[in-house]
């Protein structure tokens, strides 16, 4: 993307009504954000190196830095619009914000960061897109790169097990119910479809749109892994004891 076309995109407009649709699907956004920060705030000294895994626009990593003003992070995705996103509308904070373009499930990544190792990972609504496989081979990356008495911390929209049924049907009603086009236009709320054909009508997004298209291609959306796939493999990889919170389909866990 050339200078004279950044200049015509309004990146905060953008990344603002990115927020408010996101919202929409995760109505308690913004205290799941509060809630791992407060981790991170309990735990961890002034300074720390933290990961945003799966980063989309920055949304952990400008809550993160704004919070914690000693702090370090670097965001790793691998939508090239959302990494333009982020970096047209938060930055660099001075240099304490990084951005990396790759792959969460292709080999190497870690080596992409250029960190030998981090005191935090953070990730929301995004590991849901890694197959089983992929998921256990991302925690064994992850403990190896965690240092000691570092946390990671995970708030996604995960599937519960067989032996759960009946929680997993209230689950997907509610999600039905609340995802839905009708939902939406009542709350007055945009949904992903509609900001993202919104961001299709500027011209200048075209060659990003077309890379992601690309990129994309190559993904098919894997049957979520469910609840107590994550808290296994993350509690036989970290060797630690794992913790949860929030509202059922809707959970935060944790290894310290």
């Amino acid at each position: 993307m050339t200078t004279n076309e950044s200049v015509q995109m309004d990146w905060k407009r953008w990344l603002h009504r990115w927020d408010a649709q996101q919202a929409g699907y995760v109505p308690e956004r913004e205290e799941r954000f509060r809630v791992m920060l407060d981790v991170l705030g309990a735990l961890l000294p002034d300074e720390f190196v933290a990961l945003d895994l799966a980063c989309g626009p920055g949304a952990i990593s400008q809550r993160l830095l704004e919070r914690f003003t000693r702090a370090r992070c670097v965001a790793i995705d691998f939508d090239p619009v959302m990494l333009a996103l982020g970096q047209g509308a938060v930055g660099t904070f001075d240099g304490r914000l990084r951005w990396i373009d790759a792959d969460l499930a292709e080999r190497g990544w870690v080596q992409s960061l250029g960190e030998a190792g981090v005191d935090a990972v953070l990730s929301t609504t995004a590991l849901h897109w890694l197959s089983g496989p992929q998921l256990v081979a991302l925690y064994r990356e992850l403990a190896a790169l965690v240092r000691p008495g570092g946390v990671f911390l995970n708030g996604d929209n995960m599937d519960f097990g067989p032996d759960l049924p009946t929680v997993q049907r209230l689950v997907q009603d509610a999600r039905d119910r609340d995802w839905s086009d009708e939902s939406f236009t009542e709350r007055g709320i945009e949904t992903a479809e509609q900001w993202w054909e919104a961001l299709g009508r500027e011209a200048s997004m075209a060659p990003l749109i077309a890379e992601r298209t690309r990129r994309l291609a190559s993904k098919e959306r894997p049957a979520s892994p469910t609840f107590d796939l994550h808290v296994g493999r993350c509690v036989t990889r970290g060797s630690a004891r794992s913790r949860r919170c929030g509202s059922p389909g809707r959970t935060a866990y944790c290894w310290p």
